[in-house]
């Protein structure tokens, strides 16, 4: 080959035959490698030759089948371009494959083909040469952007050595190309100013002639699909700061190739920043009166949350900009945390999206992935507002106290900024990597307990408790709510079934023990699938059978005192009348639900010296809890049994001490008569249901009662129970969750109850008709506790009053 520029080809050159497009001289192009005979040659010729002259290959396109090999001189064409081989790159895992990029030197023609396999050879004659190329027509590179776009067709332009004869074959498609657009600027809709500097030339196949491929098709409706994502992001109300990012990655988009891997990655990134709410808002239904028969129907009770609502709908009423506060509703399961943030939702006239929380244990689902892992996306927050479409939603965050940590972050470190009222209007995700405002959202968490949610975290939020319902209260509930809800559900009328209010009594008392509703609508539920059995059957029999034919047990009339209808336990075989509905009472309940989960046990519990009633809260809700205290000989041991915590045990040490300190005054001994309580003694305190995990302080008043029992030998009154944290000095302290306590107490069906005076406040809280029901006793101090404790009160022995000496 020649030195300078003049560039000269070898006589012989091995031919590779591609049908990726062709190869002109002076420009590149990307082809692969996969025929049989192509592959040798890059083997035999590329990757072990060293020259630069070994690097150098014809390229033929190959006008027959693709996958075919040529075997003969007619099948391959006769002008190809000498091509300088710059890069090959290959893999041999799954199968064997090569890439090659050459670049086109100049044209030749094939004289004679030398040897056909393992790959062509042929005697070559050059046609031009690269000096001419570049000098003397320089016009050429004038048309080099347009003639790019025809390498694909360009067979005929290949043949054309000659500039004229290129000139000839290129002015035609040319004039074609202009007369489709003509045609197609008539049928598409005028563009905005912006677009009208766009201009592409693209081959107009149904003028032309040229034969279309599915891969053009793409690329031509992709890049009319970019072209319209960027009039969106223009034409979009995003912040100034996304535009400014936006309009940077679809510059980026434009020129990036389509195999990329980034290329889907930037572009489904856009598509979200096009479809987010950045000033899409709902207007607020500000009706106050409107909104509190809404919630009144929706839910019953629930006093303090629905007052909370409608202060807020008064506050935006008076101020348009105010923002979305951040909620917290803290209580039992069951009790309606969930539906009453749908009914917010639904009294605000806004859309409504549940987030569950729940074993969430990766701060990306709160904040997003950032775009350089594979598989990225945005976090639950920014989801929402997408699914929702507007950026002013009621997002309730459920259970927020069931937080995980786990080697990825802690998620509730990541609401932080979300619950901020004075951060969130800054948002950052990490998938959009720009600030989004959350001050108009408003959000409502639920909980069952703030033990376990993050200090910061709580202190984000406005808690509003939500304590668990009286009976009273879950009648009510049940027959506005709970039972129409089953009957649709079961497919059954009023007519068909009839649960009076006394048996809503006993299953709520005998077969249902918690602060919610859930367990209620549960049985309900069993209620109506037992009942809607029967009416099936009963649409089956037009006339009842005989008495002889049944039976006599199974002929049995249940007649009550208003009106006289049918237990579904005495019409196992009979098909009623339809005017004739189903009474529910307490034998059909026993039938349907079994035996009684639940007996009034605590006068049966307290027959003996050493048992207590103490109260405890739990994030189901209030319960009661027996306390029991037995001694026998031995070395003064303190033993605990019952899963208790280390504030419980704490507690149990600090009763026994003060009835030892005390013991002279209340004329307590042990078994020896000793005052000292733990000489030659061993005392066990139990705790039943030792199943269940026990700790708090507000068992400390009820341990101190049970010792005094079983030192006294005295009973404790049955229908007391007590709660309160005491000191080593006799104090008694303040506890919390006292409304779910006395619930939990009247429940059971306690009368009394003793509560540390400074809780006495907390009684507003519980209804009036509860609080009719119940003695409270209010204690500061040990011995009022004892007092109130015992029939009788608790004997102490007179103190001895000192004389002040005068001196």
């Amino acid at each position: 080959m020649a030195t300078g520029s003049a560039i000269q080809i070898p006589s012989r050159l091995p031919l590779l035959l591609t049908h990726e497009g062709v190869l002109l001289p002076g420009s590149t192009m990307r082809t692969s490698v996969d025929s049989p005979r192509n592959m040798q040659l890059v083997r035999s010729r590329l990757l072990k030759g060293t020259s630069l002259r070994s690097t150098i290959i014809g390229v033929i396109p190959n006008t027959s089948d693709p996958t075919s090999d040529c075997d003969d001189l007619p099948s391959l064409h006769r002008i190809g371009t000498a091509a300088l081989a710059v890069q090959v790159v290959g893999s041999n895992w799954p199968k064997p494959r090569y890439t090659l990029l050459v670049t086109g030197l100049c044209r030749f023609q094939i004289l004679q083909l030398l040897k056909e396999k393992p790959y062509p050879v042929a005697e070559v004659e050059q046609l031009d040469r690269l000096e001419q190329f570049t000098n003397q027509h320089k016009s050429e590179e004038e048309l080099g952007e347009l003639s790019e776009q025809f390498y694909k067709y360009a067979v005929q332009i290949l043949d054309a050595v000659r500039l004229e004869e290129r000139f000839k074959v290129t002015i035609p498609l040319l004039v074609r190309q202009i007369e489709g657009l003509k045609l197609l600027q008539k049928t598409r809709k005028p563009k905005q100013d912006d677009d009208k500097r766009i201009v592409a030339i693209r081959p107009n196949r149904r003028i032309s002639h040229i034969p279309s491929t599915t891969e053009d098709e793409e690329e031509e409706e992709d890049h009319d699909d970019v072209v319209m994502l960027e009039k969106k992001i223009r034409t979009s109300s995003m912040s100034e700061q996304a535009l400014k990012v936006c309009l940077k990655e679809i510059k980026r988009l434009k020129k990036m190739p389509q195999s990329m891997p980034e290329y889907a990655l930037t572009r489904n990134y856009l598509e979200l920043m096009v479809e987010l709410p950045w000033n899409k808002s709902t207007k607020d239904r500000l009706e106050i009166r409107a909104a509190r028969i809404l919630l009144d129907n929706d839910h019953y009770a629930m006093e303090k949350l629905k007052k909370r609502v409608l202060e807020y709908l008064a506050v935006r009423q008076l101020k348009n900009n105010l923002k979305g506060p951040i909620l917290c509703f803290v209580g039992p399961p069951g009790v309606g945390k969930t539906s009453v943030g749908r009914s917010i939702a639904k009294t605000l006239g806004r859309e409504f999206h549940r987030i569950a929380l729940g074993g969430v244990c990766d701060q990306s689902d709160i904040r997003g992935h950032r775009r350089t892992y594979v598989g990225s996306m945005p976090g639950r927050i920014i989801n929402g507002l997408k699914t929702v479409g507007v950026n002013n939603p009621v997002f309730l965050l459920d259970e927020v106290d069931k937080l995980g940590k786990s080697l990825q972050g802690d998620p509730a470190a990541a609401l932080l900024e979300v619950l901020d009222p004075e951060q969130n209007h800054s948002f950052t995700d990490h998938y959009l990597n720009v600030a989004f405002d959350l001050s108009q959202v408003l959000f409502i968490a639920t909980a069952n307990t703030t033990a376990t949610i993050p200090p910061a975290l709580l202190d984000r939020m406005e808690i509003i408790q939500v304590p668990g319902y009286t009976q009273e209260e879950k009648i009510e509930i049940a027959h506005r709510h709970l039972i129409p809800k089953q009957l649709e559900q079961h497919g059954l009328t009023p007519q068909q079934i009839q649960i009076p209010q006394i048996t809503t009594l006993d299953i709520i008392t005998r077969y249902t023990r918690e602060a919610g509703v859930r367990s209620l609508d549960r049985k309900l539920g069993a209620i109506c699938r037992a009942v809607a059995v029967k009416v099936a059957e009963g649409q089956h029999k037009e006339t009842k059978p005989d008495r002889a034919e049944v039976g006599e047990e199974d002929c049995k009339e249940h007649v009550t005192e208003d009106a006289k209808t049918e237990s579904i336990s005495d019409t196992a075989d009979l098909a009623l009348p339809p005017e004739m509905p189903i009474l529910i009472d307490f034998h059909a309940l026993k039938d349907i639900l079994g035996p009684p989960m639940y007996e009034m046990e605590v006068s049966e519990r307290l027959s003996q010296p050493g048992v207590a009633i103490g109260l405890a809260w739990t994030p189901l809700g209030g319960e009661i809890m027996f306390v029991e205290a037995s001694r026998m000989d031995g070395e003064g041991q303190l033993t605990l049994t019952g899963q208790l915590g280390d504030v419980m045990k704490e507690s149990a040490h600090l009763a026994i001490s003060w009835l030892r300190s005390n013991a002279k005054r209340y004329q307590l001994t042990n078994a020896s008569g000793s005052f000292d309580l733990l000489d030659n003694t061993d005392i066990h305190l139990h705790f039943p249901a030792g199943a269940v995990t026990k700790d708090g302080p507000s068992a400390g008043v009820t341990i101190v009662t049970c010792l005094a029992s079983l030192f006294s030998e005295r009973l404790v009154c049955s229908d007391v129970a007590m709660t309160g944290e005491i000191t080593l000095r006799g104090l008694v302290l303040p506890v919390g969750g006292i409304k779910d306590k006395v619930l939990a107490a009247h429940r059971a069906g306690l009368k009394r109850i003793i509560i540390p005076r400074r809780n006495e406040k907390d009684l507003e809280e519980i209804a009036v008709n509860v609080r009719q029901d119940l003695t409270f006793v209010m204690a500061s101090c040990l011995d009022e506790v004892l007092n109130a404790a015992f029939d009788g009160g608790f004997a102490v022995k007179p103190r001895v009053e000192r004389v002040n000496s005068k001196l």
